[in-house]
């Protein structure tokens, strides 16, 4: 048995501007997720964010490059009511805030008196970002003469994979490598025949993704002790001999199953002769945003 586990994505904002110049009596500033926390919004601007999504929708050309119209941007409430300070983690607090995001970007103008001063700041210093396809929700928020607008890309659900439907992928694309000889690491396999699903393996599969997945750990030994071998057994398969594949950060099962095979352990276990049914299951941790993946390799007695 070996486990793998697999990179998954993870890329915050990290970039820190300096205040830029001004070009006109408003001074603007751009912080990308640096380190303090966040703290209340004082005033909601409404009308700030209508004028970036008229300007969007009309947009003047940024630097040299002619714009298309765009569509409008989103404006839900948290964007508007999380008042972040200097350097703040932007997905951070807008995760404490119920709006998790997949990026953000903040942006503060200082000294507009009202928002049709604010927005040429932005039109002149941040034409980009307020033109950006990446973003779909702005929101904006003022303190006296200070503007803060918050430009972001809300976090996409992890498609959850039909169970029926990824046990087929998983054995199609299992039988494919089996089909033909292969090298797993420096040992050579022959061609093995076909394993088939088993539903009592595929029970012990997802008793194991779901018990990492809800405690947020990887490893073949289970938090109560166990391993693959006892778990089938606690299925209701009694087993001659008996493998296991463990796999995270992967959405699919195809991808699951290439992984393994392209890691010498799990790859002999797929091309094991000895095999002949096997069930896998996937099980999605929600905090985390990853999903967990057991493939239980089997013969019976």
């Amino acid at each position: 048995m070996a486990a793998m586990r697999a990179p998954f994505r993870n890329d915050p904002e990290s970039v820190l501007s300096a205040p830029l110049a001004p070009a006109a009596p408003c001074r603007a500033a751009l912080f990308l997720a640096a380190l303090c926390a966040a703290v209340p919004a004082h005033a909601a601007e409404p009308g700030l964010a209508s004028l970036i999504n008229a300007y969007r929708a009309a947009p003047e050309p940024c630097g040299s490059v002619p714009r298309a119209p765009l569509p409008p941007l989103a404006t839900p409430p948290a964007l508007s009511s999380v008042r972040l300070g200097t350097g703040a983690f932007i997905e951070l607090a807008l995760e404490r805030a119920g709006y998790p995001v997949e990026h953000a970007s903040a942006i503060f103008v200082t000294g507009a008196p009202d928002a049709a001063a604010a927005m040429a700041v932005l039109r002149e210093k941040y034409c980009r970002q307020m033109l950006s396809p990446q973003f779909t929700a702005v929101g904006a928020a003022r303190n006296g003469d200070t503007w803060q607008v918050l430009l972001a890309e809300p976090l996409r659900p992890i498609p959850l994979p039909d169970p029926a439907q990824a046990s087929a992928a998983a054995l199609a694309a299992v039988n494919a490598a089996r089909a033909a000889p292969r090298l797993c690491g420096a040992r050579l396999f022959a061609a093995a025949r076909p394993l088939v699903l088993n539903s009592a393996l595929a029970q012990a599969a997802l008793v194991h993704s779901r018990d990492m997945a809800t405690q947020r750990y990887f490893s073949h030994q289970a938090r109560d002790g166990s391993y693959v071998a006892e778990r089938a057994l606690r299925a209701g398969y009694a087993w001659r001999w008996v493998g296991e594949n463990i796999a995270s950060g992967i959405n699919t099962a195809e991808d699951a199953v290439a992984g393994w095979l392209e890691s010498p352990g799990h790859c002999a276990n797929i091309m094991n002769p000895a095999f002949i049914e096997m069930g896998v299951a996937s099980s999605l941790n929600t905090e985390r945003r990853m999903m967990y993946w057991t493939q239980v390799l089997a013969a019976p007695r």
